[in-house]
């Protein structure tokens, strides 16, 4: 069993918003379309409070039941099965979508039979690497969809990358799914 995880694709992460990912809607369209592709579909959401430790080292962003802090508005939402939240406690930064807190990511992938979980989502340096490598250590099967994640700073996302694939984690082109 496959599943897609879609880490992120919030407002808030979007051009325009308060903490952008240079061009992160334009996996939208690519994000849609793999959906497609997939029997299940999971998503993860930061989900700050309003008073956070994580606000201390970035912009406030994505605060719980906000506009920010919804999917980018022209997701296919309806085919998400399920959305887990991270970053949820004033205390958690929340990077990766095992440390959701409204549901277990890890028991849910497993009481589900997935053996490999393919991501995508914003941004590939911070919570798409965390979520990659969390699946990695618990012993997912992880892929990476280039054409369907973004990251901030080029030179961060390069070295992401590397660190990803020497860990194991592989990448594979939306052509070759």
């Amino acid at each position: 069993m496959k599943a897609l995880l879609i880490v992120d694709l919030q407002n808030d992460f979007c051009p325009g918003a308060k903490l952008a990912v240079p061009d992160g809607d334009r996996i939208v369209p690519v994000v849609n379309q793999l959906m497609e592709k997939f029997d299940l579909v999971l998503a993860s959401k930061d989900w700050h409070p309003v008073e956070s430790v994580h606000f201390e080292k970035w912009p406030v962003h994505c605060v719980e039941n906000t506009e920010g802090a919804e999917l980018h508005p022209e997701l296919k939402a309806d085919r998400i099965d399920k959305i887990f939240l991270k970053g949820t406690e004033s205390k958690d930064d929340g990077y990766s979508a095992f440390e959701a807190t409204n549901s277990n990511l890890e028991k849910y992938l497993k009481d589900k039979g997935v053996k490999e979980l393919y991501i995508v989502g914003l941004a590939t340096e911070y919570c798409v690497k965390s979520t990659a490598m969390d699946a990695l250590n618990k012993g997912f099967r992880v892929y990476i969809v280039e054409e369907g994640v973004v990251g901030i700073k080029e030179e961060d996302v390069e070295k992401a990358i590397e660190g990803m694939g020497k860990a194991g984690i592989n990448f594979i082109s939306y052509e070759d799914l």
